[in-house]
């Protein structure tokens, strides 16, 4: 059908790009995982078998919202979940401050700042707790016990910092390296108790990455910090993870967050101001800059032959992030 309705045939030597009925093709999937991979699959098409729709620029991706975010009477669509991240930060530090165990206060734009670098932080951090203990992990970070050079100091330094924010009577962490590994061992309550992170993990890309931004935002949390509301209330934050939380926790007070699965959910009208009208819509033109290295990687992953796509799967897995 999608074939007829172009009018030009299908094959590097049967299409006729001349004989071609439109000059702006959209494709139009859901907004989550699963319209992603149909994409991909159209976008397979369109590149093995009518690349010059792609060379000259009469293909598009149209970009329904995958959130409604609703605060009383005023609505507004949100595109994704870095689009939504982003819009629950401006409203989670709206008229909050966060102080410094120094007495430091850190508000308005500023705050927002360091919330997106903590929401940088926490990305890295999601993907290497995959294979470890996230609370171990960034205490590590923070201690500099991930940097290249680490030693006993930053294997003390994170027991420290675990002691810091441990329940009394749990406080009891010792830290050292054994053979390239982070141990960490403490006793509560005549139990012992021993967490590790592998030579693999401290060597791994995600690590380092994560030590460079470690190294930039240790400083600020080496003590509790307090995040606190013009209007009443505050909560302790001891590294990115638990600033990013609270804000976003307070960016959702008084919110209803309504998620669509697919486009079917969406009521008509909705559907048409969002994705359909031509005057408020978003179109995403699909271009190639990089024909040698797009040609590599549809072949790798779209292709017949099955062992590349292995070996990417393999390579990559621990860093894909899985939509929920």
């Amino acid at each position: 059908t999608l074939i007829m309705a172009l009018g030009a045939g299908i094959g590097r030597d049967e299409f006729d790009i001349n004989k071609l009925r439109y000059h702006k093709i959209i494709i139009m999937t859901d907004a989550d995982v699963d319209g992603a991979h149909i994409r991909t699959l159209l976008l397979t098409f369109f590149y093995r078998q009518m690349p010059e729709v792609i060379e000259r620029g009469y293909l598009y991706i149209a970009q329904p919202p995958l959130y409604k975010v609703t605060r009383g009477r005023s609505e507004r669509y949100v595109k994704d979940d870095a689009e939504l991240e982003s819009y629950l930060i401006g409203e989670g530090t709206d008229g909050e401050s966060l102080i410094l165990a120094d007495g430091t206060t850190i508000a308005g734009e500023d705050l927002r700042d360091r919330v997106r670098q903590a929401s940088n932080f926490q990305a890295n951090l999601r993907r290497l707790a995959l294979r470890a203990s996230g609370e171990l992990i960034e205490h590590a970070a923070l201690a500099g016990a991930l940097a290249n050079g680490a030693g006993e100091a930053e294997a003390a330094k994170t027991a420290e910092r675990l002691n810091r924010f441990a329940e009394e009577g749990e406080d009891t962490w010792a830290g050292r390296f054994v053979e390239g590994a982070l141990v960490l061992q403490r006793t509560v309550r005549s139990v012992d108790e021993t967490i590790s992170l592998p030579p693999a993990l401290i060597a791994s890309q995600d690590a380092q990455r994560l030590a460079e931004r470690a190294a930039n935002l240790a400083g600020m949390y080496e003590e509790p910090a307090i995040l606190r509301q013009d209007k009443g209330g505050e909560v302790t934050v001891h590294g990115p993870s638990s600033l990013l939380k609270a804000v976003l926790d307070s960016g959702r007070k008084g919110l209803k967050v309504q998620r669509y699965k697919g486009l079917g959910e969406m009521n008509a009208d909705q559907l048409w101001e969002t994705t359909l009208d031509s005057n408020a819509r978003t179109l995403l033109q699909v271009r190639v800059d990089h024909m040698e290295e797009a040609d590599d990687m549809f072949t790798k992953l779209m292709g017949d032959v099955v062992e590349p796509r292995r070996e990417f799967i393999e390579e990559n897995a621990l860093d894909a992030e899985v939509d929920v």
